[in-house]
């Protein structure tokens, strides 16, 4: 719009020949400092308190923040000399110099001020300059407090006597990226300042995306001169246009910026779809210059900007009002007006705690100047400060509230508590919708509040208001499009030989047909944009290509994306993006089979031989603990050794049909009964339909049951041609390659099987279901064996974080909603069935089904058995006095032994309980 603004960044430089000039000086005078002559002892001294402390300010003075700096320090003075609670009668003096946006003449006034005896400097607020400075503070050992240069490289380990007291640019960025993945957007283009401000700072936004997942597609340079063009600004903005991404951060200086803008608007670049994304030096900007012309604002409706936040308070509210009858609302105040103000008293409290430690305020000469000087410069006045390190461990010492917040540094030397304003241009103002902070991310609850509470930074509790975007609507942006530069996508196909069903090329032509070609185009119609994109064909047309391969070549840059029957597996994953599944699909098994003849033996068919030699050991084991547990009380369980044998196996195998005529007496014998009943009962259940299936239905052998099976003999399995299963076979379940045999069509999948392994063929084939299911649907001589033993699906490749995913999954879902995806899957895959009358035979029932049930039984068993001989022990001691017992030794063992076994022989009787001692004694007797 060519609108003439006269404000001018403290980023920008005036010339590269004064930069070239500044380097030269500053080459001759590291010459002259390196010539490596020590001191020679000289000292300026002062007093303990002096009268006067001296500090330097560098910085621009007719720049956005400079104006605002410059009547920020002077107040700050005042205030401090005002305060008798602070350097106790010491005046603090702040001497000004203009930097005048060149790194030349900064370094030329930085050396200047060495002669003056100051023992810190403010600024400056270029980080163009702050690299050069820094350098002349750390010789000379003169703190330097900058509370403008955010250039996140000026590290306190290269510059010891640099202390920033503004924010870094490392939390700006980390803001940016987390709000470009608030709004779920990928990419970004990033314009900026060709200088150490511009690009360190866009470095550090390209990793703060990279660890979410986001990347900056494409950078684009600003020349840092001040004399840029509207020329230079339309050749970046008309390649910004031919791009993908529509999301843009410009991190510039206020001339350029607002050249920017004024140039995209007149390039249609400020309307809909667009997002820009500003840092902080359009609030600054904004809140100093407020209100700017009205054709200014129009051409950044809708932009995002950030600003350091600083909390409400008190003393803010009352400075500002100062403030404002100070320039008569001319001039606004900006953060880093307040920056300036807090730093101003950063040096102070730290003079005083210097002074109150006994600090003493002395200069020495050093011998490198001294035969170095000569000429205007005059190096030889220069002087090192001998308290500068401890007066810049006094500085991060420090820990008070100033306009800012809390002024304490953290373990890296930044300010703590790092936190930044979301501001959306609207009309001739802004409209704060939200904050960010490293605390919690973005929220539209102040952080002092957050602070209070436990950190979250869960995607629920973040949250921003409505923004009115560029176009003037609240509607998100989607953030891309594709690129305008008639480029047609590369989508690669592959050419199948076999299974065309699901896709084959057209002879002749580029072009294909089948189910996932006709899915993608469905699909991609739904889409609210058009797709241009281009059939590429691959594969030799001879075999199955390898769809592994495919993928690769995606990521290689070869292909824009692939479509066909493409099975998402985890290797691929890695290394692209899918759409979701339109297809299910998974591994089976496929073997040839046998119907089975009927058999005089085929009642034994429902139980396996474990089962069946188990059962029938528990049956007697029943028989034996009733006998047991009945045999002192029960006459049915008493008599000769013959008859009592006959009534165990009687008993017991007379449970089965629950005909058993004997009854229990005991309570122990009952208990064991129930629970045996309970598990005939469910034996006998499962016995009787696993029979009747048996003799029913017509049964089906194969001796693959399924994967398993192919693992544990060595006999060789099929594939598919290009298909993953052989890398799944190979590498996950470690089947040896000299097995897995390469088939290319289902004529060969069903020579192979019907060959099988004797006559040079397969034992069965591996492959995905859809596969199978169409090759079943005409070849019934062979079935899925077993069950499917992965879970996959078939999808669309793209590359990694491709926009296009997330829409094309969408308008897959919609498919299937419609109804749509299973009319395209009756049109290309439903065929004539085979017969599903018979079934392959059932796994027979085995122990491992029933073990619990004989668990439970032989429990009781075992418990009915312990208490049973605890009573009876208990009964035998007492009918046999310890003095009618014979003496010690083994004898006498064996005759104990034989006295308890018939006392547990014998007949019970309660109504002769009071003769028991007399049979114990004659039984005694008998055996002596």
């Amino acid at each position: 719009m060519g609108v003439a603004v006269g404000i001018q960044s403290g980023e920008e430089d005036r010339s590269s020949q004064q930069l070239i000039k500044m380097k030269k000086l500053w080459l001759v005078s590291l010459f002259f400092l390196c010539l490596g002559v020590l001191s020679n002892g000289y000292n300026k001294t002062g007093s303990s308190r002096p009268a006067v402390v001296n500090v330097g300010a560098i910085f621009t003075f007719d720049s956005t923040i400079g104006k605002v700096a410059k009547i920020a320090i002077q107040e700050a003075v005042k205030d401090v000399n005002a305060d008798s609670t602070i350097l106790n009668g010491t005046k603090l003096v702040v001497k000004m110099q203009n930097s005048n946006c060149s790194g030349f003449l900064g370094a030329v006034e930085a050396l200047q001020f060495m002669e003056t005896d100051i023992i810190a400097t403010i600024g400056p607020q270029s980080s163009v300059l702050a690299h050069i400075i820094s350098q002349v503070a750390d010789y000379f050992q003169v703190p330097l407090l900058s509370f403008a240069a955010t250039d996140p490289t000026l590290s306190s380990l290269q510059f010891p006597f640099l202390i920033r007291t503004t924010q870094s640019d490392l939390y700006q960025m980390a803001a940016i990226a987390e709000i470009v993945e608030y709004y779920e957007w990928k990419s970004v283009i990033a314009i900026f300042i060709d200088d150490d401000y511009g690009r360190n700072g866009v470095s550090a936004l390209g990793d703060a995306l990279a660890a979410r997942r986001c990347r900056i597609s494409d950078k684009m340079e600003i020349p840092p001169d001040t004399d840029v063009n509207r020329n230079d600004i339309v050749d970046i903005l008309v390649k910004v246009a031919l791009l993908e991404s529509r999301v843009i951060v410009l991190h510039a200086n206020p001339n350029s910026g607002l050249l920017v803008f004024s140039v995209a608007s007149y390039l249609g670049m400020m309307g809909n779809g667009y997002v820009w994304i500003a840092t902080d030096w359009l609030s600054s900007l904004l809140d100093s210059s407020s209100p700017l012309p009205y054709d200014v604002m129009e051409t950044m409706q809708g932009v995002l900007a950030l600003r350091q936040h600083t909390p409400d308070s008190d003393r803010k509210r009352a400075f500002i009002s100062r403030w404002n009858k100070l320039t008569g609302a001319g001039l606004g105040l900006n953060t880093y007006g307040l920056y300036a103000y807090d730093s101003v008293w950063l040096v102070a409290r730290a003079v005083d705690t210097f002074f109150n430690e006994g600090g003493v305020i002395s200069f020495s000469n050093d011998s490198r100047l001294q035969s170095a000087a000569g000429g205007d410069l005059n190096l030889g006045a220069m002087t090192l400060f001998d308290g500068g390190a401890h007066l810049l461990n006094k500085i991060l010492d420090s820990n008070f509230t100033g306009l800012t917040g809390p002024i304490k540094f953290d373990s890296d030397r930044s300010l703590i508590l790092p936190a930044f304003d979301v501001i959306n241009v609207i009309g001739t103002g802004f409209r704060q919708i939200g904050y960010w902070s490293n605390y919690s991310g973005p929220s539209i609850v102040p952080p002092e509040t957050l602070y209070t509470r436990p950190p979250n930074r869960s995607s629920a509790s973040q949250k921003l208001q409505k923004v009115l975007w560029p176009g003037g609507d609240f509607k998100k942006p989607r953030g891309w499009v594709f690129p305008n530069s008639g480029k047609q996508l590369k989508i690669g196909v592959p050419r199948r030989v076999s299974y065309q069903e699901f896709l084959s090329q057209i002879p002749g032509t580029n072009m294909f047909k089948g189910f996932c070609i006709d899915v993608f185009t469905a699909a991609v119609n739904l889409l609210p944009y058009p797709i241009p994109y281009e059939f590429v064909p691959f594969g030799n047309g001879l075999e199955n290509p390898s769809y592994t391969e495919l993928v690769n070549l995606i990521t290689a840059g070869v292909f824009d994306a692939a479509v066909g029957d493409i099975a998402i597996v985890t290797n691929r994953t890695r290394i692209v993006d899918f759409t979701q599944p339109y297809a299910a699909s998974g591994l089976v098994v496929v073997a040839p089979f046998r119907r089975l003849s009927s058999s005089p033996w085929a009642f034994l068919r429902p139980f396996g031989w474990g089962m069946w030699a188990v059962t029938a050991a528990f049956f007697i084991f029943i028989g034996i603990i009733i006998w047991i547990l009945e045999h002192r009380i029960n006459d049915e369980f008493r008599g000769p050794p013959r008859k009592q044998l006959i009534t165990i196996l009687w008993f017991s195998f007379s449970t089965l049909f629950f005909a058993h005529r004997e009854n229990t007496v005991s309570t122990l014998g009952r208990f064991v009964l129930l629970i045996w009943l309970f598990v005939v009962l469910i034996i006998n259940s499962s016995y009787t339909a696993s029979l009747t299936s048996i003799l029913t239905v017509q049964q089906l052998f194969s001796p693959i049951k399924g994967i398993e099976t192919l693992e544990e003999n060595d006999e060789p399995i099929g594939y598919q041609v290009g298909s993953f299963a052989e890398h799944y076979l190979r590498d996950e379940l470690g089947i040896s390659e000299s097995r897995l045999v390469a088939l290319g069509s289902p004529e060969a999948y069903a020579k192979a099987l019907n060959d099988g392994p004797k006559k040079g063929g397969v034992a069965a084939v591996v492959d995905e279901r859809p596969y199978v299911e169409l090759f079943l649907s005409s070849h019934c001589t062979f079935r899925i064996v077993g069950q499917e033993f992965t879970r996959s699906g078939w999808g669309f490749a793209f590359p990694r974080d491709s926009p296009i995913v997330v829409d094309l999954s969408t308008a897959i879902l919609a498919l299937s909603e419609n109804g749509d995806l299973q009319r395209i899957h009756d049109k290309w895959l439903t065929g004539s069935a085979c017969s599903t009358e018979s079934e392959l035979e059932s796994d027979r029932l085995e122990l491992s089904s029933f073990w619990g049930l004989f668990l439970i039984a032989g429990v009781a068993c075992v418990l009915s058995l312990i208490i049973f001989f605890c009573q009876i022990a208990r009964q035998f001691k007492h009918a046999a006095p310890s003095e009618s017992l014979p003496a010690s030794g083994s004898s006498s063992r064996s005759r104990r032994l034989q006295t308890f076994l018939s006392f547990v022989d014998e007949r019970e009787d309660p109504s002769k309980s009071s003769s028991k001692r007399r049979k114990i004694d004659g039984l005694s007797n008998e055996i002596d």
